[in-house]
């Protein structure tokens, strides 16, 4: 990352992170140009709890507390966060809207409900008063293919898309295609793609990948966050040169009006500090307008996430328990 591009010098770094963490939308005043980290983990690490997190990413087997990532934020100036599940719980859902009522910055929650019981409206009528629960994600890349397609999640997504509740989709590559097939049979749910759908920079699968990425961007009502390329390279031999062309591809595909910059801090930190993760964001968009940068940056977050109107939700369950 160049220096003209270090992201203090964009956000506006001459005030204190803590300080200017306050919060949007009703959580206090924003910064002149607020960047919004959408893709953040917290937990206090527990082997069992946490078996996706092997000997491979030993860095990762410890507690990661707000704390910590707001160390991380006042180094590049980004000031408020999306916490996103990592673990297929109801408690962690309300683990992570405690931690949200406690540290400002922490704008918005994406939390896991189960897609399969078929009683959405029960399991959100526990959080009809949490209004930082902006979204909902299910690990569908562990999931045999065909998850999409069940029965049992369609129709608790044809109920969450009464509430404005966002669904974030997490899948590989070679499921982007089923991905596509669930996006377009909502048309009036807002879904966010995470990591661009994890292309297998590994083996070079650019091609497919772009083709896949493309006909899922054509939907309307998919947005997509520029996050978690790191970990799909090679962790010890990545380069920025390396990852550009899928950024760039991204780009062209979504355009900044519904893309946005995540982290996926703190897993990203087994190939990458958190400076280099929102470096290659800043350097892709370098030329771009002011405007299209506060998109990316954080415009898009905020009518996505930030900005959700959980008054939909209330008016949803009260009519459904009415």
């Amino acid at each position: 990352m160049s220096a003209a591009h270090d992201p203090r010098a964009w956000a506006g770094a001459g005030e204190a992170a803590t300080e200017r963490a306050g919060t949007v939308a009703g959580r206090g005043d924003a910064p002149r140009n607020p960047m919004i980290d959408t893709h953040q983990h917290f937990w206090r690490y527990d082997s069992a709890e946490y078996g996706w997190i092997d000997d491979s990413m030993a860095a990762l087997q410890r507690d990661f507390l707000p704390p910590d990532a707001l160390q991380e934020m006042e180094r590049t100036g980004v000031t408020r966060s999306i916490a996103v599940q990592a673990r297929q719980t109801l408690e962690e859902t309300r683990s992570l809207l405690d931690l949200s009522d406690r540290y400002p910055f922490i704008v918005g929650v994406v939390g896991w409900i189960d897609l399969q019981a078929g009683d959405v409206v029960r399991q959100l009528a526990e959080f009809h008063d949490r209004p930082a629960l902006v979204g909902i994600r299910h690990i569908v890349q562990t999931e045999p293919d065909g998850f999409l397609a069940r029965s049992a999640v369609r129709a608790s997504i044809a109920q969450l898309e009464q509430t404005g509740l966002v669904y974030d989709i997490l899948v590989y590559a070679r499921q982007l295609p089923q991905a596509a097939a669930f996006a377009r049979a909502f048309p009036r749910q807002p879904f966010v793609l995470d990591h661009l759908g994890k292309p297998d920079i590994r083996s070079g699968g650019f091609r497919d990948w772009r083709r896949h990425l493309t006909a899922l961007a054509a939907l309307p009502n998919v947005a997509c966050k520029l996050s978690g390329l790191v970990t799909e390279a090679d962790w010890q031999a990545w380069t920025p040169g390396l990852l550009r062309p899928y950024l760039d591809a991204a780009l062209e595909a979504f355009g900044p009006s519904r893309l946005m910059l995540g982290s996926d801090w703190p897993v990203c930190t087994v190939a990458a500090s958190y400076t280099a993760v929102v470096g290659l964001v800043l350097d892709a968009i370098a030329e771009y307008s002011e405007a299209e940068k506060r998109e990316i940056l954080g415009g898009t977050a905020e009518r996505t996430y930030v900005r959700l109107n959980a008054q939909a939700t209330r008016e949803m369950i009260e009519r459904k328990n009415s």
